[in-house]
């Protein structure tokens, strides 16, 4: 509980900063601003010598501290725009996560709800330019803002040769000579539109009347229909109408000008308003047997977290609608997350027919300005308030005031583990956590349950509702699998005119060519999934076997043929691709590997009567890009879509008949514990696309290595008999849910450097935890953008406690950068790494 603050009392504000630092700060509240603020609101305070920052109230105290405080600056908010539960919740993933609030409170807040780092001031409005009252520092203040309007608190410093300008801004701030630019001191503002109305004498027909016939006596022809045509669309003055609805011109300004007509500001949402007129009654939905007991298994479970898993297509989108409908005809708030930003697109439209303007939709495709309203309009009171919200893990961080129901859809997916920056969530655990500070209902859904939910469901730390089958009776596809090895490529004159494109006979199988070709001739929609972007992996000097690399990080370049460049996918360094090999100067070059941009091209080459598209990071960089595609092949206009992993997930379309995967074997390749899951995850998934609507459907699965176990359960659908291997190697291995693991990774410039810093904290490791840590040792990609990496990893058993452990860890981490030449290695902690 705060105090209620009295004017005549000195009271103390603790702030949380949106930086890398530890805890809370102390500053004194000025005397005019007691009773004015609570926790939650933002203020700006200076922090360092030169820099001001928006900051969190997270306490308002009597209790001074033990130094001098700086004063706070500036309010910037009349109501908390953060509740205390969204406090806590941000303090949790803090501590369970190993990073600072700060961290949190940098990645939570929208861009438009931040100061920039570079503060900058102007003239106050209500300066009345008394210069006598002045001092001399003072006055050379003014008269640079005079000559530049807007100018940053460091060049106002070294422009009048004074190193510490900040006690001398404040002065001014208080004394309102000076203010905060108001772009800085609210990036966001308010979108409005000009509306327009009859005056209100003209609101009565006699007066109108009388208008229209002095106008006409006038000659006033344009003014006459002008006026005519806003009193038909306002219905003479009872509602006003958007300016840029009239025609724009002298007679509009003459209306307004002469007092005939008045002009308002009115407040507009940036977010596309729903025609209620279209909208679907949740009731209306009618669940098959299976799914009636699955909603009722989740509405009747003691359990507050529910594990749904079904099969692809099984109707878990309709299960979510009745849920978020009984939250919604509460009052209360629902959310919905979604791995993927290329996932909203559907399940906005389907989530709008039912509830309209109630959904709120919250990703960083958004403008920071759509973003600040969302955030707005969650926290509102008001008839604009969000009761339903849909998003990406950072939908999370969202200010609710009463959530009932959070549902975590493909709650499997790898995207929802942050990686960089901190902190480095889940946000699956983070959502079971977020709703039991509100006591609300957890319903996390999959046809590929993650190995650690599905544990938990059948130990019954879960309850667990299941659908076996697809909605509407469809059957599953049919699952083929090619072996690349033993199938004979057709030769060249069995083939068709296009059968001189040899590099396409390298990756795409006679059998599965064949099966586009039917589809294509049924009119029907394809799907190829190759888990690699770009055109060629790589270059090679056959006479030297030199590799061109990246200079920054230790991989080697892809070759991307729409730039015509060779590009590093970890730190975007690009170069043109040479003409001779750098090494021995051979021009003997060749690509090597295939990506989804050399599948494109060769489609369009073999299948010229289809229309081909890719879907990958590359081709989804615009804005709503990846919504044009999805509509595009949603109404046909596309024939055959190419795709990295973006393709797998949840998308639903009528009309896909055969879905392809170009190479299996990468998916399983990579040296890690949940390789095998991902890989039975991504095969089903992307499998699941295929006859979604009945007429069947069919996936074809290239590898080399066709006897793979993955293959034979995802060919027989059997998650269970996966699921049973895998947990038994789990438990054999103490990897999740067995153990709980955390990853300490180290960077510097200097690979010597490195190796000793991470030595030496491996000492202090194991003198406390003995046999837990591993490493240090490299990465698969020991260097990134110019830093070297090294990486420690410790390994708890399930249900040791590890709150002390991790304050231990992070105290060693702090002694390290503390060593004599350490103080520039970065240090960063991944809890639970995937």
């Amino acid at each position: 509980m705060q105090p209620q603050m009295e004017e005549t009392q000195i009271y103390y504000v603790d702030v949380l900063l949106p930086l890398h630092v530890p805890g809370y700060y102390t500053y004194r509240v000025p005397q005019e601003y007691n009773g004015k603020l609570v926790a939650g609101q933002r203020v700006v305070v200076q922090f360092g010598k030169q820099r001001l920052y928006s900051a969190l109230v997270r306490r308002v105290h009597r209790q001074a501290p033990q130094w001098r405080a700086k004063y706070i600056m500036a309010i910037l908010d009349l109501e908390p725009v953060v509740t205390e539960r969204q406090m806590e919740f941000w303090e949790w993933l803090a501590k369970y996560y190993m990073c600072y609030v700060g961290d949190v409170m940098a990645m939570a807040l929208p861009a438009g709800m931040k100061l920039a780092s570079e503060s900058a001031v102007t003239i106050h409005p209500d300066f009345d330019g008394e210069l006598s009252q002045l001092g001399k520092q003072e006055m050379q203040v003014v008269q640079l803002l005079t000559d530049h309007p807007v100018m940053r608190v460091l060049d106002i410093g070294r422009a009048i040769g004074l190193q510490k300008i900040m006690p001398l801004i404040r002065t001014m701030i208080e004394r309102n000579i000076i203010v905060m630019d108001e772009e800085l001191r609210q990036r966001f503002v308010p979108k409005t539109s000009t509306y327009v109305n009859l005056a209100k004498p003209y609101c009565e027909e006699a007066e109108l009347h009388r208008l229209f016939d002095e106008l006409e006596k006038k000659k006033r022809t344009k003014q006459v229909e002008l006026l005519l045509q806003v009193a038909q669309l306002t219905h003479f003055g009872q509602e006003a109408v958007a300016k840029r609805q009239l025609p724009q011109g002298s007679s509009l300004n003459t209306l307004i000008k002469n007092n005939i007509l008045v002009c308002e500001e009115r407040l507009e949402s940036r977010i596309e308003h729903y025609d209620e007129s279209e909208m679907l009654d949740p009731a209306a939905i009618v669940l098959n047997e299976e799914q009636q007991a699955a909603f009722e298994t989740i509405t009747q479970s003691h359990n507050q977290t529910i594990l749904l898993h079904g099969v692809t297509s099984s109707g878990k989108t309709e299960i979510y609608i009745k849920l978020i409908d009984e939250v919604v005809r509460e009052g209360r708030q629902a959310l919905l997350l979604l791995p993927e930003i290329a996932l909203t697109a559907q399940v906005i439209n389907r989530l709008k027919r039912y509830f309209g303007d109630k959904v709120g939709v919250y990703h960083s495709r958004f403008s920071t300005s759509q973003r600040v309203e969302v955030w707005q309009r969650t926290l509102s009171t008001g008839a604009d308030r969000y009761q339903v919200l849909l998003g990406a893990r950072s939908a999370l961080l969202l200010p609710y005031r009463d959530l009932a129901l959070v549902i975590v859809d493909e709650e499997h997916d790898a995207s929802y583990k942050q990686q960089d920056p901190a902190p480095r969530y889940h946000a699956r655990d983070a959502a079971v956590y977020l709703a039991s500070l509100w006591k609300a209902r957890t319903v996390l859904g999959s046809a590929t349950p993650s190995i650690e939910s599905y544990h938990n469901a059948l130990s019954g730390k879960y309850g667990l509702a299941t659908l076996t089958q697809r909605y509407g009776g469809f059957s599953l596809p049919e699952v083929t699998v090619v072996d690349l090895k033993s199938e004979k490529l057709k030769t060249k004159s069995e083939t068709t005119d296009a059968s001189h494109v040899s590099p396409l006979t390298s990756h795409l199988s006679p059998t599965l060519r064949e099966a586009i070709n039917e589809a294509l001739r049924a009119h029907k929609q394809v799907i190829l999934f190759q888990n690699r972007r770009g055109f060629s992996l790589h270059l090679e000097c056959d006479d030297c076997h030199h590799i061109p690399q990246c200079v920054h990080c230790d991989v080697s370049l892809v070759y991307h043929k729409a730039t015509n460049s060779l590009r590093c996918h970890y730190c975007g360094y690009s170069i043109p691709v040479p003409s001779e090999c750098p090494a021995c100067h051979s021009q003997h070059l060749r690509m090597f590997g295939i990506g989804t941009e050399r599948i494109e091209e060769d489609l369009q080459i073999v299948f010229p009567e289809a229309s081909v598209a890719r879907m990958d990071l590359d081709s989804t960089m615009e804005k709503n890009r990846h919504m044009e595609l999805l509509n595009d092949f949603q109404q046909h206009r596309i024939d055959i879509l190419v795709g990295t992993q973006m393709v797998t997930k949840g998308l639903d379309f009528r009309n896909v008949a055969l879905v392809g995967v170009v190479n299996a074997d990468n998916l399983w390749s990579y040296p890690n514990f949940r390789s095998f899951e991902r890989a039975f995850q991504q095969l089903t998934q992307v499998s699941g696309r295929a006859g979604r609507h009945g007429e069947g459907g069919r996936v074809i699965i290239q590898t080399f290595n066709p006897e793979h176990q993955v293959l034979a359960d995802v060919m027989s659908y059997n998650y269970q008999g996966f699921f049973d291997e895998q947990i038994q190697e789990r438990r054999i291995f103490r990897y999740p849910p067995f153990a709980r693991l955390i990853q300490i990774t180290l960077r510097h410039r200097d690979d010597n450097l490195l190796n000793r810093a991470a030595e030496w904290l491996a000492v202090q490791l194991r003198a406390t935890f003995g046999n837990r840590v591993m490493g240090p040792e490299y990465p698969l990609v020991s260097r990134v953008r110019a830093l070297y990496i090294k990486q420690i990893t410790l390994r708890f058993a399930q249900g040791e406690a590890v709150a002390d452990a991790k304050q231990l860890m992070m105290q060693m981490a702090d002694d390290l950068v503390k060593q004599e030449g350490w103080s520039n290695v970065s240090i960063h902690f991944d809890v639970d790494p995937c």
